[in-house]
C-alpha cells in the first residue's frame, strides 16, 4: 500500500514564496519592500473593501509624512490601488 506524501499548509508555502520577493537586507527600507509586494502580488485577487481601506490608510500617510521617499511610496501605492479598484468595479 502506498501514501501520498502530506502536502504542506497552502498560506504557508504561500509566504515563503513572498518572502523571497521581499528585500531581506537590513538596508532595504520599508518602501523597497512595499514595492517588492506589490510587483509580485499585481495578478493575486483581493477584495475590493481591502484596497479601499489600504487607500484611505496611505492617503493619510501621505499627507502626514515628512519623508518624501516615504510620500512617493504612498501615492504611487494610492495610484495603483485605485487603478485596481476601478478596474474591478
Amino acid at each position: 500500500m502506498t501514501t501520498n506524501a502530506a502536502q504542506p499548509p497552502r498560506d504557508r508555502a504561500l509566504g515563503r514564496g513572498i518572502t523571497t520577493l521581499i528585500p531581506q537586507a537590513v538596508t532595504a527600507t520599508p518602501a523597497e519592500q512595499a514595492a517588492a509586494v506589490l510587483a509580485g502580488m499585481q495578478s493575486v485577487p483581493v477584495r475590493i473593501g481591502v484596497l479601499q481601506a489600504a487607500v484611505v490608510l496611505l492617503e493619510e500617510r501621505v499627507r502626514t509624512t515628512e519623508d518624501d521617499a516615504e510620500r512617493r511610496a504612498a501615492a504611487t501605492t494610492v495610484a495603483m490601488l485605485r487603478g485596481a479598484i476601478g478596474q474591478a468595479g
